[in-house]
């Protein structure tokens, strides 16, 4: 069999736009910190590269995409990418090379975990991360990915999420929360960030990556995946612009850190819904998104939570208000593979939405919390408070950003 030239090609693109997302997601986090903990933060990120590879490579693509084990999980006949050949395909209708699917979804599992870092930024030691990274993709990441993507649970219940409102944003995003619950609050806490070029150049490689994130998980190129593409760009824009006119009349400044915060909510929040609803309901959607992420990070700030970067605010409410509007807004007009949301008179297509996104956050808080202290018994976890103020960069790695 020969393969589709056009569409192997394109899932090429995307499978290497959103592995950039990952040291696009080191340079928005990095400029978002102190000067003290500029490499702590990135490196956490692209460590993500090195470890979570070989963990997919050995049982990651197999435990989520090879049998299925009482729905939750996959079996192990895929480990070490036993029996692919470079010749099959991924499936009898999309000739793509399996081997691209694999590389794609790889790309996935690298930034999921590493989007989690930046609430406890500056307060983790790197060897409890590595485990808990390690831990939390095998116990939460795979086993979500494989019953939504893999043929599990989830989609056994119709559940739909085109490219990560349920997989990526609402189990990261509530992990994060997790994380800070149990780390507690910085020695320091940095009001202002370092340095908002770094976040600036981590949103466009953030945005830009983004279009493989959503248009690819269309896995070949069709209308869908057209789409796919410009609701990404639609929503995030008109997330932006809501942010920040929000930000301008709350402060009185119209804040650069704001607006681009608003971008990431709104490629968030579009993210589950991307290939199966309007652009006009795309724009709802980046709205939508920027008024209930701006509320979470205020609910935030008003229980003292420190959340450093805000990653439950913007990628888990994000993630699951996305999904919550999937369930209210999808239309088969706009998708036939898709389903009829609320409005269209999908009544059970939204509770099961609705009930999977609720399923994944509780479970990915409760798992995660119960990580990091079982973790804590055997290695340190937080960073103690002299380390923390003499800064974390030295302390953990032996180097600095900067000259100081």
């Amino acid at each position: 069999m020969s393969f589709d030239t056009g569409n192997t090609g394109f899932m090429l693109v995307a499978t290497s736009l959103v592995m950039l997302m990952t040291p696009g997601l080191a340079f928005f986090y990095g400029g978002l910190v102190s000067k003290k903990g500029v490499l702590t933060i990135m490196m956490q990120s692209f460590v993500s590269l090195g470890i979570t590879t070989v963990l997919w490579f050995t049982v990651g693509y197999s435990l989520c995409f090879s049998g299925d084990v009482f729905g939750i999980i996959g079996n192990l006949d895929y480990a070490f990418l036993h029996g692919i050949t470079m010749m099959d395909t991924l499936s009898p209708t999309n000739n793509i090379p399996l081997i691209v699917f694999i590389s794609y979804q790889m790309m996935f599992a690298v930034i999921t975990p590493a989007l989690i870092t930046g609430a406890f930024a500056e307060r983790v030691r790197f060897k409890a991360y590595v485990i808990f990274q390690v831990l939390w993709l095998l116990l939460v990441y795979f086993p979500f990915t494989h019953m939504v993507w893999g043929g599990g649970l989830f989609a056994q219940w119709g559940v739909l999420d085109f490219a990560g409102g349920i997989v990526v944003h609402a189990t990261a995003g509530m992990a994060a929360l997790a994380s800070v619950f149990f780390v507690g609050k910085r020695a320091e806490r940095v009001t202002e960030p370092h340095s908002i070029p770094l976040i600036a150049l981590g949103t466009a490689l953030l945005w830009f990556g983004w279009y493989g994130f959503n248009a690819g998980s269309e896995l070949r190129v069709d209308g869908v995946t057209a789409l796919a593409f410009l609701n990404t760009d639609v929503a995030a824009s008109f997330a932006a612009v809501v942010w920040l006119a929000i930000d301008w009349k709350m402060t009185g400044k119209p804040k650069f850190v704001g607006m681009l915060t608003g971008a990431v909510a709104g490629l968030a929040t579009i993210t589950p819904a991307a290939g199966y609803v309007g652009t006009g309901t795309a724009a709802i959607i980046g709205c939508i998104a920027s008024v209930v992420c701006y509320l979470a990070i205020g609910l935030k700030n008003r229980f003292g939570w420190d959340d450093a970067l805000d990653v439950w605010g913007v990628h888990g409410m994000g993630g699951i208000t996305g999904v919550i509007l999937l369930g209210i807004f999808a239309s088969t007009k706009v998708n036939p593979g898709g389903a009829d949301g609320l409005i269209y008179g999908g009544t059970q297509f939204f509770l099961v939405e609705v009930g999977a996104v609720v399923i994944a956050a509780v479970y990915a808080f409760i798992i995660s919390y119960g990580m990091l202290t079982i973790i804590d018994k055997f290695t340190p976890v937080r960073i103690d408070a002299n380390e923390q103020l003499t800064g974390v960069d030295a302390a953990m790695h032996g180097e600095n950003a900067y000259l100081m």
